[in-house]
């Protein structure tokens, strides 16, 4: 028996071996070692979902349809042909899912209420929006999330605008591109407030909104899917100018509601208000001067162009120069309601990428090379790739444009920490899809631990080198419905299985677990595959 045994017990070591050996050779790095007393005292560690993309439900309860509802019944808008109907079915089992993240020892969790389940809008002779009722068994629904958060001693984190809105909104007056939609959009945020700030601490107002901007009205990929050539041949949009408009009044929105909340709802509990920034770092391409100012350019168009009116009230001087009269401006009036509206930055990493200056050199991207090692123009010109002279920028994961690059984090930081004077910060998303061809599920996602340690590496030495970030939330708790790629992308802790919903732990969440409960050195490193 005791030979037997042996035998076993060594195998297992072998595979185990076998299999973290494979993945430091594919990323050729050392074993790294990342401990939760590596941050300081009260930083929150969570992980995050959004409503829309693992509520389900969709027609239940009075919730009216919505943007992602209307967007995934036209043919080929989704990858795979899915959609968010069931998705999860977080809806029906909220306190399963509540129960996974206290097995983890979560001390945040990171979630969006759904606007159309809790302002339903039926039809354009339906009293709703601004005028009409709450709908109180989506109120209930939510109650019951964040008083369950609280007893097991999870800090709920609340997201008010996750990409999705009643399809009313958008019939009527064309949603974001409509000023109107600031007022119907503080109106669902003082909701929210309403219901909910006597209990919740943390909120963000609206999630990525140059980044939703750009999917839904420069490229098409999310509702409504407006674009103009040569990002696309869609029968309606302007991609030089509706991204802009979106953006400026998602902005607005967010100030008024902001403005709203520190009047007469922060007071409940103190409670902080911020918005999230989808935050790549991008470095030059080569060592030319003109590179060098295409990535600081690329991050200004796409950081600053949040974060620059949030906090200074105005928007970047680089897009200012570039885009001119295209760019809306700001009366002195909602500069002064913009300016330092948030109490912290939410940060949502999950890559780097080269940047290459478009001024001075011609930059070709037909739609074949486009879609191809995270090659793209973005404003500014300014084009940005994963590839140089044959070799990737870091690792491939599952999304085109995501490469795994660690130092990218601190890279990331210290940009925001420099050009916004190290106000407080929370990693808000960071997250690791595995390749489609790969099977994550189980035991095999080690690349996912590796991923999450070697980014916590890099953060913790942007915190020991004086950046204030106080949160790092993982995306996403459970495998779910990856907007238009589908069901086909996964960046969960627990795998979903599709017929029976079924939740099973991955062996990032036992890493994850094992990380927030302190666990020995020695259970941590049996996940470890790599360092810095």
């Amino acid at each position: 028996m005791r030979n037997s045994a042996s035998v076993i017990v060594s195998r297992f070591l072998f595979l185990l071996l076998s299999t973290i050996s494979t993945v430091k050779s594919s990323i050729n790095e050392e074993q790294v070692i990342i401990k939760r007393s590596d941050f300081p005292d009260g930083f929150l560690f969570g992980a995050a979902t959004s409503a829309y993309q693992i509520e389900g439900g969709f027609n239940e309860d009075g919730k009216s349809p919505s943007n992602w509802d209307v967007f995934c019944r036209i043919e080929g808008s989704i990858a795979d042909g899915t959609n968010g109907d069931v998705a999860d079915d977080h809806y029906h089992r909220y306190m399963e899912d509540i129960e996974i993240m206290q097995s983890l020892g979560l001390t945040a969790y990171r979630f969006s209420i759904s606007w159309s389940r809790i302002l339903p809008i039926i039809s354009i002779m339906d009293i709703g929006g601004k005028l009409g009722g709450v709908n109180p068994i989506a109120i209930d629904f939510y109650n019951k999330i964040i008083d369950n958060l609280l007893f097991t001693g999870i800090e709920p984190f609340v997201t008010i605008f996750h990409n999705e809105y009643p399809q009313e909104l958008e019939d009527r007056f064309k949603g974001w591109l409509s000023p109107l939609m600031q007022e119907e959009f503080v109106h669902f945020a003082e909701t929210c407030f309403k219901y909910f700030a006597d209990r919740v601490k943390y909120w963000i107002t609206v999630n990525e909104p140059a980044l939703v901007s750009e999917m839904s009205y420069e490229r098409a990929q999310f509702p409504p899917a407006r674009c103009s050539p040569p990002f696309g041949g869609c029968a309606n949009g302007n991609s030089d100018v509706e991204p802009l408009i979106a953006t400026h009044n998602m902005l607005l929105g967010h100030a008024k509601a902001a403005k709203l909340y520190r009047e007469r709802f922060k007071h409940k509990l103190n409670g902080a208000i911020s918005i999230t920034v989808c935050a790549f770092m991008y470095v030059p391409l080569t060592d030319s001067e003109d590179d060098k100012e295409a990535a600081k350019r690329a991050l200004a168009f796409n950081v600053a162009w949040t974060l620059d009116p949030l906090i200074f009230g105005d928007y970047p001087s680089e897009m200012k120069h570039y885009h001119g009269s295209e760019l809306p401006s700001f009366t002195s009036e909602e500069s002064d309601l913009l300016r330092d509206s948030i109490d912290f930055i939410g940060i949502n990493h999950y890559g780097t990428l080269y940047a290459k200056d478009c001024i001075h050199s011609s930059c070709q991207c037909n739609d074949s090379s486009c879609t191809q090692g995270g090659d793209r123009p973005i404003r500014g010109f300014v084009y940005t790739t994963g590839e140089r002279n044959g070799i990737l920028i870091g690792e491939q994961t599952g999304m085109p444009r995501f490469f795994a690059v660690p130092r990218g984090m601190e890279e990331i930081v210290d940009y925001v920490k420099e050009r916004y004077d190290n106000k407080p910060m929370i990693i808000t998303e960071n997250g690791y899809s595995s390749p489609v061809n790969e099977d994550d599920i189980y035991q095999h996602d080690v690349k996912r631990i590796h991923y999450h340690q070697s980014y916590l590496t890099y953060l913790a030495r942007a915190i020991r080198n004086g950046a204030d970030v106080r949160g790092y939330v993982i995306w996403s708790l459970i495998d779910n419905f990856e907007w238009s790629s589908g069901y086909a992308i996964k960046f969960g802790l627990y795998h979903i299985d599709r017929q029976t919903l079924k939740r099973t732990p991955k062996m990032s969440a036992d890493w994850y677990r094992d990380f927030l409960t302190n666990s020995s050195v020695i259970d941590n490193t049996k996940f470890s595959s790599s360092s810095i």
